[in-house]
């Protein structure tokens, strides 16, 4: 039987594998569930009979510069951080606790293992030995207590990890609660929640909660203290953002390999991909940070190497439901919500929108590779009943602004849901705003498209998105019951049981009419022949340790 560290296996571990085994649960599924409990990968592979895959590609050589063109955002403090690519750039000075795979499954970084109690209250986390700051001095538990204090604090605006850690926090202070944390030794750390919680460690793998040492400075991150591979040397948003491999050796290269390059540029060309198109042309870049549209089958024709993924990557078309305009609050109408998301065709939207290149959505942001989706009938498409909905409302004469950012695939499939909105004699003004100017007011825009990028687990998303004032909610949807089911779905370990309380979450969401919901996208990256370590992940991410060039 494969164990953990101290010899236990978790018991829900064999309860997942065997769901695994009887079809319940998919392997990516399964992964995801086991790994968070505690135990690695291989071990998860082989509770359900597999050998670990084999990754298929060669070691890259040493040295060199890559040239990737992303675009380049201000760096913050790192509990704020709301975009995966800062999260990219971040990444090549601050390394995480744990990294998320693309088969679902979660490897421990500057945690070494952890362990979750049978009933999810209780955590034991294991700081990795070895492991040192570019000040020398050795990272130990007392790092790890710190971290968890700083991403707990609620009082800091903005902060998202603030609500993925809410079980260890004083709900009056909104800080970490006395005894919610405690030292065992210098490298372990128990954690014990007020509530069950399965998300804890799948939320150390999302890209704000990069690791900083207590001294952090968010007004001068280039020069932190900190335990990644690279040096930051150049910043300038829109511009570019450079890195050179650090000059004392990295705690990873015995670990899990790298760095192997000497520098590492993010270079910005804006949201018009024809740019993109421009600089691969002119040898200018050598990968993109993603692929969209139809340039997908332009960088396919240059030669260039193209790496997909199946994703919870998603656009949220979402109603604000307590932003005003002029003298009303239109989508605070229940009605006007749901008779908006009635009038679209979300299979319609994925093919003009997005080239069929993904899986139809649902209106409720809990995809089918999400571990706890449960499968609800599709949602109704019905613009007769919207139009009478409208009209029992009083809105019918209503004109719609939607907004969304000028770029390819956002505007595209914003357009394609206003055409529906039109076609079902909904009228609908669209406004589309340059990048630069989109992201400041993005989240008090009444009727609007935002992008959400994969996190392995759903209730995470749900959590962070809809839960009741959270960070992110751009959607202003409270609702007590909601709230509620979410806390009982992120305290239970059987599947099944979760999927019964997740099928009421998700029709919930549909019911309440929070958002149009078109579809999941597949994630695309293209790189030039040669680039070793950079291919499509699932949430996004660039890891810069593993990036290279093949040998010649």
């Amino acid at each position: 039987m494969m164990k953990t560290e101290t010899g236990k296996l978790h018991p829900a571990a064999e309860m997942y594998a065997k769901d695994c085994i009887d079809g319940k649960l998919s392997r990516r599924e399964f992964l995801t569930y086991a790994t968070s409990l505690g135990l690695t990968a291989t071990a998860a592979y082989g509770l359900i009979g597999l050998n670990t895959p084999a990754v298929a590609q060669s070691t890259p050589q040493m040295g060199g510069t890559l040239r990737i063109l992303q675009s380049v955002r201000a760096l913050t403090d790192a509990r704020i951080t709301d975009w995966t690519e800062i999260g990219n750039s971040m990444r090549s000075m601050f390394d995480y606790m744990v990294e998320p795979q693309n088969d679902g499954s979660i490897s421990p970084m500057l945690l070494e293992s952890w362990e979750v109690s049978e009933d999810a209250m209780q955590y034991t986390l294991t700081a990795r030995t070895g492991v040192t700051w570019s000040n020398d001095e050795p990272f130990t538990s007392e790092h790890v207590a710190w971290m968890l204090d700083y991403w707990a604090d609620g009082n800091v605006e903005g902060n998202s990890m603030a609500g993925r850690f809410s079980a260890l926090q004083d709900p009056e202070t909104k800080k970490l609660r006395d005894g919610a944390v405690e030292i065992l030794d210098e490298r372990r750390v128990q954690l014990n929640l007020s509530v069950p919680d399965i998300t804890l460690i799948a939320s150390m793998a999302d890209y704000p909660a990069s690791v900083v040492h207590p001294s952090f400075d968010a007004n001068d991150i280039p020069n932190s203290v900190c335990t990644g591979p690279y040096r930051i040397i150049e910043h300038e948003v829109g511009i570019k953002s450079v890195m050179e491999r650090a000059k004392t050796p990295w705690w990873g290269t015995d670990v899990v390999g790298g760095p192997y390059l000497d520098r590492i540029e993010f270079i910005d060309y804006g949201d018009n991909a024809a740019a993109w198109v421009a600089a691969a042309e002119s040898d200018e870049v050598d990968m993109l940070y993603e692929t969209t549209g139809d340039y997908i089958d332009i960088f396919d024709s240059f030669g260039w190497v193209k790496s997909d993924v199946v994703t919870g990557s998603t656009i949220a078309v979402r109603f604000n439901q307590v932003t005003q305009v002029g003298d009303i609050v239109p989508y605070a109408d229940v009605r006007v919500r749901r008779a908006l998301t009635m009038a679209v065709d979300n299979a319609t939207v994925l093919s003009l929108g997005y080239n069929d290149r993904g899986v139809v959505g649902e209106n409720h942001h809990v995809a089918p590779i999400h571990p706890e989706y449960a499968q609800l009938p599709p949602p109704v498409f019905d613009p007769a009943e919207a139009l009478r909905l409208l009209e029992e409302a009083g809105m019918r004469d209503y004109v719609h602004e939607l907004v969304s950012i000028d770029d390819d695939w956002r505007r595209n499939t914003t357009d394609a849901v206003a055409a529906q909105l039109r076609d079902a004699g909904i009228s609908v003004e669209r406004r589309v705003i340059p990048g630069a100017s989109f992201w400041n007011d993005y989240a008090s825009y009444p009727f609007s498209s935002t992008n959400w990028s994969h996190r392995p687990l759903g209730v995470q998303v749900l959590a962070l998105a809809y839960r009741s004032g959270e960070a992110w909610n751009e959607t202003g949807f409270s609702n007590a019951k909601f709230d509620e089911l979410l806390a009982q779905a992120m305290s239970i370990a059987d599947a099944d049981a979760r999927r019964v309380v997740m099928a009421e979450i998700q029709q919930i969401l549909r019911d309440e009419g929070v958002l149009i919901q078109p579809y999941w996208r597949s994630l695309y990256r293209h790189a030039r022949p040669g680039v070793v370590g950079g291919g499509a992940h699932i949430a996004q991410q660039i890891h810069p340790h593993k990036l290279g060039f093949a040998e010649v």
